[in-house]
């Protein structure tokens, strides 16, 4: 593992970012909006087989021994929380969200926040509810609420896609918001133990994905993330792939 590095904290906007994950996992949304923003950035890859994030010295980058974490040039500590490091993105390039005096800054929060609270909580625990119930007679009324719980959430989004007229989450422009949608999408089909999550009866969501699919970001990030095919309208496993 490697620690903060000297040449990576300097002045603000010099440097490289240092992205720190293992594959699909939560980093794949991070890499997403660091390829989308032409950013530089080095990747350090953590050994999930050999639990190199339960590690002591990785547990001095999160404390949780959780991935993703982000090194920021500038930053006197290291970044991690999926959503804090896409609003710490967007706001350091002022890029794929809205701008803090714009009147749609209020909606961008709400649906960030709603994505890393609920949406990709609830996936966190379906992916690994043995965490979370220990008597596993429970187990099926826990896996089934949290599909409830993620079919409510996915209804949610398809909704505020048709009242904002699409075809992203904001409208007409990409978002980190619609990187983190798909990948959250491209998790519920494929992992966890609550069933396949239909992406197909969310005709507006569907469309976004597909429009995801063909920008040469999304492909530049895939590749990189070890993720082959069509990554969110019909998303294969990739090995080793966990911890959300």
């Amino acid at each position: 593992m490697i620690p903060i590095a000297e040449e990576t904290i300097g002045a603000a906007g010099q440097g490289v970012y240092r992205l720190h994950g293992a594959p699909d996992n939560a980093n794949f949304v991070v890499r997403m909006v660091l390829e989308e923003l032409g950013a530089r950035y080095e990747f350090v890859s953590v050994d999930r087989a050999a639990g190199e994030q339960k590690s002591e010295e990785y547990r001095k980058l999160n404390p949780q021994g959780l991935i993703p974490v982000l090194e920021v040039p500038g930053q006197d500590a290291v970044t991690f929380e999926t959503g804090a490091i896409l609003l710490m993105l967007s706001e350091r390039h002022r890029s794929l969200a809205p701008a803090p005096e714009s009147s749609g800054r209020g909606r961008f929060l709400k649906w960030l926040f709603f994505l890393s609270n609920t949406l990709h909580a609830d996936l966190r625990i379906s992916f690994k509810p043995h965490r979370y119930m220990l008597d596993k007679a429970c187990m099926p009324d826990l896996n089934a609420a949290l599909r409830s719980r993620i079919d409510a959430s996915f209804l949610l989004l398809e909704q505020e896609l048709e009242a904002c007229g699409g075809p992203f989450l904001l409208g007409g422009g990409l978002s980190c918001l619609d990187l983190y949608l798909a990948a959250c999408a491209r998790w519920a089909q494929i992992y966890g133990t609550c069933g396949v999550w239909p992406a197909d009866n969310y005709p507006r969501l569907f469309r976004l994905l597909e429009e995801l699919e063909a920008r040469q970001s999304v492909q530049r990030a895939c590749e990189l993330e070890l993720i082959e095919g069509l990554p969110f309208t019909a998303p294969t496993p990739v090995a080793f792939a966990r911890e959300k």
